[in-house]
Formats: structure tokens, sequence, C-alpha cells
């Protein structure tokens, strides 16, 4: 099983690989050696280090920020008019490249329709995890998806924080986990989706419990229950192809209307 704080493409932190690309004279560090630098500044490896090394990691934060590569040749000698005070006498071009994530899927409950929604969205490109306290459920997940050993979802979701490019889904095998982590997700605003799975009494009992705990209808009307588009979805398959549908159209911004061109738009030229 893994965990999601394993790598740094897998704990979904944008970082930037930095390699030295070219060089010219004595320099620090050979052509092809590589710096990982996080968003926040951390780093692992190093390209030389001193001024020159603090004025890259600077560079890459503001690429990630971007999401632009970045080429950059910084002189190590005196007297050029762009020179930070290197001695070195050499020159270095130095590539720097922004690994961003893309949009990611958290799934609380790890049954059939979890199973089944996990591996649709992570064909689709999503970073797909799933949380529950069934370690066996877990341990056969697809090798595509993250499969996380928790005992209390809540605790889970009160622990992250949240991004606008982040779905989470209750699809638990009862509604009492369901209301409890949801009683948690309402509270993450900065999450680009929030759903919950369940028939339209079962949502209601659960809003209706969250409303005597004191949640705001704003918060529950940022709800998707019951998740999904309305395209008369019965097996876990057809649940799955329903609620990522969903869930693409609004982390993109989209409308999930039909595409359909009407016969009246006339032809081509």
């Amino acid at each position: 099983m893994r965990d999601p704080g394993y790598g740094m493409n897998e704990a979904r932190t944008p970082f930037a690989v930095v390699t030295v690309a070219a060089t010219i004279g004595s320099v620090p560090r050979a052509p092809g050696s590589k710096m990982f630098v996080h968003a926040d500044g951390r780093i692992s490896g190093t390209i030389g280090g001193g001024k020159f090394e603090s004025l890259v990691i600077a560079e890459a934060q503001a690429a990630i920020q971007k999401r632009k590569p970045l080429l950059k040749t910084y002189p190590l000698r005196e007297g050029e008019s762009d020179s930070f005070g290197a001695i070195c006498g050499g020159e270095v071009t130095v590539f720097i490249e922004p690994q961003i994530t893309g949009e990611s899927l958290y799934l609380i409950g790890a049954g059939h329709c979890s199973r089944a929604i996990a591996k649709l969205a992570a064909e689709c490109g999503l970073f797909v995890s799933v949380i529950d306290d069934r370690n066996d459920l877990l341990a056969d997940l697809p090798t595509i998806v993250v499969g996380i050993s928790h005992s209390s979802p809540r605790d889970f979701i009160m622990s992250r924080q949240w991004q606008g490019d982040e779905a989470l889904i209750m699809v638990s095998r009862n509604h009492e986990i369901d209301c409890e982590a949801l009683a948690a997700a309402v509270e993450q605003s900065e999450a680009g989706y929030v759903g919950m799975i369940g028939s339209r009494r079962k949502v209601l009992d659960v809003f209706d419990r969250l409303r005597k705990r004191g949640v705001s209808e704003e918060k529950l009307s940022r709800v998707y229950a019951p998740l999904g588009l309305d395209i008369g979805a019965d097996s876990p398959a057809e649940i799955a192809v329903s609620c990522v549908a969903e869930i693409l159209a609004v982390l993109r911004g989209r409308t999930a209307k039909h595409m359909q061109i009407s016969s009246a738009a006339g032809k081509l030229s």
C-alpha cells in the first residue's frame, strides 16, 4: 500500500526540476547536475550553492507560480553587467522545469462504488486516493490508486490544506461515516468539489443533522449530493461515469451540457 507522503509527485506538492544545461569555463557543477526546488523554497540536491543557487531557487519558485519553464544563463565572473559577485570565472545555463500536479480525487470509503469511481478517475488522469480503515480492501486497489489507511475520515479531512483542483467525495459503507466526514468537508471551502453518494432520503437526513450542529445553508449548498450527473446510473460502473463526469466538469468550470450541434447551425463553407 502506498502512502501519499512518499515522493513529491505522490504528495501533490508543486516543485521544479533545475538542471544545469550548459557551462562555460570554471563552474561549481557539471552539465546534467540537478536540484529539486519545492514551492516553499526547500531543496533536494545542489547546483553549486552560494548566491548563485539562492538566485536560482527564487527563479524556480517564480516559475512554479507562473507554471512556465525557464532557461536562464548566470555569469559567475566579475565585471559583467548582470554579475552578482561570483568569482568562479565561468558561466552556467540552467533549465528550470516546474512540475505541476493535475486534478486530484479523494474518496472516503473503499467499497464497490468507490473502487469503480477510483479506477475510472485514475484512467482519466486524476491523482486518486482512497481513505478507509479496512486494510484488506486498500491492499486490493488498482496500482494507479493510492490507499490511505485511516481510522477517522473526519480527522484526515481536517488535517489537510485543500486546494481548488481537488475533489473530495463521501462513498463509505454507511451514512454515519459519510455524515461525520461531510461535517468536516463542508468546512473546507478551498476544496474544488465536495460530494456525497446516497438516496434523496439519505442526503436530506444528513443535511438535517448538520443543520442541527449549526452548519449554514450556504455551506450545505456547496455540496453535490446526491453526487453525479443524471444518466440513470445503476451499477457501480455507471455511477462512476456519472460521478467522474460531474467532478471533471466542476473542477474545470464546464457546464456538462450536450455538445450536440443543431442542424440549424448551417454547413461548413
